[in-house]
């Protein structure tokens, strides 16, 4: 997959990018890692898994370092920046797929945060997955509503974020005009996903094929 460089508020940013092979209209998808500070980069087991799940549903597909981390320029901003460099890639995406009709963000920990308000923000993103967003850490109170159907998945063991806390958000965000907000329990799982990344990708999928039915051509 391509390495690729593009322009962030705070400089350059490091990022994977993978084309679909179904045509200019192929759906799009930006991937957020966990939080820098706490060794999260494009390369997290979570983010490259959810990365090829997309990709082999025929999304063009991008993970990148936000700033301050691999070769991206910057610093660590812990939440504002990070949320300005998500858009950043976003619009990268959308120079690069200038047919796309359809926008996709997922994320992982601090990601899924990070994610769920560029939702807010973009208004032409049609949907989301947060795997273990940290409800119990952060305040997601700005999903008034939430503006896109989307995923919330976790895992049953995480001792990070208890899955209550995930389940509650999902509840709250669930119905909310014409939005379906869905929750998958993975059981066995920490918040990591560690030995568990099989069972999270099926998961991930099944719920793209009912949503984007357009799986990548076999190579």
């Amino acid at each position: 997959m391509p390495e690729v460089m593009f322009s962030g508020a705070d400089g350059r940013l490091e990022g994977r990018y993978q084309p679909s092979r179904n045509g200019d209209d192929a759906p799009v998808a930006v991937i957020l890692h966990p939080h820098p500070q706490q060794g999260g980069d494009m390369d997290n087991k979570v983010v490259h898994t959810l990365f090829h799940v997309f990709a082999r549903r025929g999304f063009s597909v991008l993970r990148f370092n936000f700033r301050g981390v691999g070769r991206s320029q910057g610093t660590c901003d812990g939440g504002a920046g990070e949320l300005s460099d998500a858009a950043s890639a976003l619009d990268w995406l959308q120079q690069m797929n200038t047919g796309a009709r359809l926008f996709w963000v997922a994320g992982f920990s601090f990601g899924a945060w990070i994610g769920m308000q560029l939702l807010m923000r973009r208004p032409e993103l049609n949907g989301f997955v947060a795997v273990a967003p940290p409800a119990n850490q952060h305040d997601f109170t700005f999903l008034a509503p939430c503006p896109s159907s989307g995923l919330i998945l976790h895992g049953d063991r995480d001792p990070e974020v208890p899955h209550d806390a995930s389940s509650r958000l999902a509840g709250r965000l669930d119905g909310q005009g014409n939005v379906r907000v869905d929750f998958r329990l993975i059981k066995g799982a920490d918040h990591g996903f560690l030995d568990h990344l099989e069972p999270m990708a099926r998961t991930v999928d099944g719920y793209l094929a009912e949503r984007v039915s357009q799986p990548e051509p076999a190579r």
